[in-house]
């Protein structure tokens, strides 16, 4: 239990960043990590390589993220423009939400990957069961979305 919780610790804040990027509010957020971290300890015995928690650990928070917003498609829940979400090294954190709601869904994961979880393409591509270059593309396309809608 040590180990996990450890390891855990370590990763936290940027599961809950990517969680709260990909779901746009708080609450879902928060409960898409607990409900992360209580599948994860439940099946931590079975992680063969510990070493590689922390990839392991975004996959399940990432299906979770995409099975939650399914169930949300299917009640007809309308996605609210995300909250505000406030942290001292980022001035513009209403902006950047606006500007990543209009990416497609695979983009803005594949973006807050990069950019909050600190993942590599190869690493991201494993995490999504995609193509490295598919990845790669999609990243591209995305940060160019971006840019046009900022000039």
């Amino acid at each position: 239990m040590e180990r996990f919780l450890e390891q855990y610790q370590a990763v936290y804040q940027d599961m809950y960043r990517l969680a709260y990027y990909y779901m746009g509010n708080a609450q879902d957020a928060e409960d898409a990590v607990q409900e992360t971290a209580l599948a994860a300890y439940e099946n931590f015995h079975r992680l063969k390589d510990k070493e590689a928690f922390r990839p392991w650990i975004f996959r399940i928070l990432v299906n979770r993220c995409k099975k939650s917003l399914k169930k949300r498609n299917r009640w007809g829940i309308r996605k609210e423009a995300p909250e505000p979400f406030y942290e001292p090294s980022l001035t513009s954190q209403a902006e950047v939400l606006e500007l990543l709601g209009r990416l497609e869904e695979e983009e803005r994961l594949i973006v807050a990957l990069t950019v909050f979880g600190g993942y590599k393409g190869e690493e991201i591509a494993r995490l999504l069961n995609k193509n490295h270059s598919t990845v790669r593309s999609k990243y591209r396309r995305a940060l160019k979305k971006l840019e046009s809608e900022l000039t």
